[in-house]
C-alpha cells in the first residue's frame, strides 16, 4: 500500500463520535444526557450559563418604593435670600436664577426657614415652609 494524502487516517482512539442527544428515550437513557429538569435541561442554556444569568439577576438592585419622575424642588434657606436680595424686592424663581441662588435648570423652589431675615421680601411662585412663612411675614414681607 502506497503512502499518500488520500489514505492518511487519524490515530486510533483520538476521535470519538459525538453523542446524539434528544433522539428519544433510547438514545442514552431517560433524560438523554441532559441531566434532570430545569434551566440546564433546556436548549440554548449554554449561552445563559456563560453569562452567569442567575448571578446577574441576583446582583440587580431590588425595586422598593416609588421614585417620582418629577424632580424634587430645589431648597433655598432664608439666609441665602437675605444675602442676595435687598428689602422690598420681589423674589421669583427667575430672580433667584439670575442672582445665582438656584441652578438654571430649577423648575420648583422651596424656601426653608433656616437663617434670619430682616428685609421685607415679596416671595412669588415658590413653595414656602411654615417656619419660613412666619419669618418672612414677621420681617414685613409677604407671600403671593
Amino acid at each position: 500500500m502506497a503512502l499518500g494524502m488520500h489514505n492518511v487516517k487519524s490515530a486510533k482512539g483520538s476521535r470519538s463520535e459525538r453523542k446524539r442527544v434528544g433522539r428519544g428515550l433510547g438514545s442514552t437513557g431517560t433524560y438523554s444526557g441532559r441531566g434532570g429538569k430545569g434551566q440546564t435541561a433546556r436548549s440554548g442554556v449554554s449561552g445563559l450559563r456563560r453569562l452567569g444569568l442567575k448571578r446577574t439577576i441576583l446582583a440587580q438592585p431590588k425595586m422598593r418604593g416609588f421614585t417620582s419622575l418629577e424632580r424634587k424642588p430645589e431648597v433655598v434657606n432664608l439666609a441665602a435670600l437675605a444675602a442676595h436680595f435687598d428689602g422690598k424686592t420681589e423674589v421669583t424663581i427667575a430672580a433667584m436664577k439670575a442672582a445665582g441662588v438656584v441652578r438654571q435648570s430649577a423648575k420648583h423652589v422651596k424656601i426653608l426657614g433656616s437663617g434670619e431675615l430682616t428685609k421685607a421680601l415679596t416671595v412669588k411662585g415658590c413653595s414656602v415652609s411654615e417656619g419660613a412663612k412666619q419669618k418672612i411675614e414677621a420681617a414685613g414681607g409677604k407671600i403671593v
